[in-house]
């Protein structure tokens, strides 16, 4: 099989293409908006566009002769769909839309979708499950629903076998080059504070859990990219396959343990970290059930909490200059 990789240049993306690869055969549609090139491995193909051009879909589709598309490209920050959510639909729906329709037409016959834990919302229970209801709080989250709705709905119609696996807090690196370039997440967000020597920032102190912060299930960005390899491993032998699965560690972990964490493995013990406001719509306490990515894809996460921390922290200080 060749699979076809949307937003395999980013950070997640460039870790699936970097397992796949070694695998099978893979080719990368990436726009570059915030991606890197220099993060493929030799040899993988780019095409530099995006999912929204229908006429660069299809010939990509045909010139590479793809027979199954891992959909990651997307917009993914939470408080800018908030700002721009007819952008973030456009993006994220029409997008996919328009990926799914151009792949029903040149029979694609396998399909995997990046999807959200923010399609849960704020849950009100000690483990998500994938029957959980979603309630999401973002238009970020309802795109992400939404798309998982889409990819059923043609999976049903045209035969296609699917699977929607909602990442739950991704961190780390496989190689410090690797790393996450953005600010939106809590591990990048309190290096950034650390470098310009100010207090890492935590957002509320008084949640209904142990210490009072946010209790959250952080997964390692190299389990996310060997998820990907088990589901399309499974969508390639099965093809009836019509998967919703949540991809995390099930264990939670709070903010203020992860910052301690991080203080501790960046040496800035003397750092105490500030508490602020809580944010708007950020839930107490939100964890995987892990039980059904375990038995339909025979997979599990793999890494901890300091490995993630330490490879992050690697790749980060790789990027700005600075000894590790």
């Amino acid at each position: 099989m060749t699979w076809l990789i949307t937003g395999g240049a980013g950070y997640i993306g460039s870790h699936v293409v970097k397992e796949m690869a070694d695998q099978q055969s893979v080719v990368v549609l990436d726009d570059l908006s915030t991606g890197r090139a220099d993060r493929l491995p030799t040899g993988v193909p780019l095409v530099v566009g995006t999912v929204l051009d229908r006429e660069l879909v299809d010939r990509v589709l045909s010139d590479h002769a793809v027979t199954g598309i891992v959909h990651i490209a997307g917009k993914k920050q939470v408080a800018e769909s908030v700002e721009r959510p007819l952008y973030y639909y456009r993006e994220n729906v029409d997008g996919l839309r328009t990926l799914l329709d151009a792949a029903t037409t040149a029979g694609v016959s396998r399909f995997l979708f990046s999807s959200s834990a923010a399609v849960y919302g704020m849950p009100d229970v000690d483990l998500v499950t994938e029957e959980t209801p979603c309630q999401p709080l973002s238009p970020y989250g309802e795109t992400k629903l939404a798309g998982e709705w889409m990819v059923a709905a043609a999976g049903r119609a045209h035969g296609m076998a699917t699977a929607s696996l909602r990442y739950f807090n991704v961190a780390g690196a496989a190689a410090a080059e690797l790393g996450d370039d953005g600010i939106f997440n809590l591990v990048p967000m309190v290096f950034e504070r650390l470098a310009a020597d100010e207090p890492p920032r935590i957002f509320g102190e008084d949640y209904p859990t142990p210490d009072g912060t946010c209790v959250r299930d952080y997964i390692h960005v190299e389990d996310i990219a060997s998820a990907h390899v088990a589901a399309t491993r499974r969508l390639a032998e099965d093809a009836g396959a019509a998967l919703v699965l949540n991809i995390g560690r099930g264990e939670g972990v709070s903010v203020a343990e992860m910052v301690d964490i991080i203080l501790d493995l960046t040496g800035r013990t003397d750092v105490r970290p500030v508490a602020e406001a809580r944010r708007p719509g950020d839930p107490a306490r939100v964890v995987a059930a892990v039980d059904a990515s375990a038995k339909e894809l025979g997979w599990s996460a793999q890494h901890g909490i300091r490995t993630m921390v330490e490879s992050a922290w690697a790749g980060w200080c790789l990027r700005h200059g600075r000894p590790g």
